[in-house]
């Protein structure tokens, strides 16, 4: 049976791993364990992950994978430093406690962090907020307010401006909406959603 499609930006952090055979990785919030499978069946990769979700821990354990039920806001300072290659974090970054916090962690866990979040500068939701006065409800955050899990309204502007406050680097960078890759000019508003790779 063929595996379904990944998520796309999920799809290019496997792209972007797919010659690194024998390195380890990290997938913190793995959610079903989508992208770890393909890093190990297809790439060599040796992934781990770590997920807060019971059913999603026992969905990829029962899919052979390695994962451990955690919540990554206290659990990642478990991880030795630099016990990874890499680290995943796939649109998780705007529902941590500290997205700050969070960000060091990944990277001294690891050297290099793919990132990726909905952008909440994006021209549908800054419409939504200035036409309706109402937080907005679109494909990219398709559910009401008091519903999401999103507690950090976080913007491409102000990711790289948290970044270079950490005094890390971003090596690379893709920006997706209706779930294809766009080029960057205007990014910032154009942009549903962003995938950064980060080093230190």
């Amino acid at each position: 049976m063929a595996k379904p499609p990944l998520r796309f930006d999920l799809a290019v952090i496997a792209q972007e791993l797919r010659e690194k055979a024998g390195q380890t990785v990290l997938d913190v919030g793995c959610g079903d364990g989508a992208l770890m499978a393909v890093l190990r069946d297809d790439c060599g990769i040796d992934a781990r992950g770590i997920e807060i979700d019971a059913e999603l821990v026992e969905k990829c354990v029962s899919r052979g994978l390695s994962v451990v039920q955690g919540d990554a806001n206290r659990d990642l300072a478990d991880y030795p430093d630099n016990a990874f290659d890499y680290t995943v974090l796939g649109q998780t970054l705007q529902t941590s406690a500290r997205p700050d916090k969070t960000l060091e962690e990944l990277l001294r866990v690891s050297r290099t962090a793919f990132i990726s979040f909905p952008n909440f500068a994006h021209w549908r939701t800054r419409s939504a907020l200035l036409f309706s006065g109402r937080m907005p409800v679109t494909q990219a955050l398709p559910v009401s307010w008091y519903e999401t899990q999103n507690i950090h309204h976080v913007t491409i502007e102000d990711f790289r401006r948290l970044v270079n406050e950490r005094g890390a680097r971003i090596e690379r960078r893709w920006f997706f909406s209706g779930g294809e890759e766009i080029g960057t000019p205007g990014a910032n508003w154009r942009a549903e959603f962003a995938l950064f790779e980060v080093s230190r």
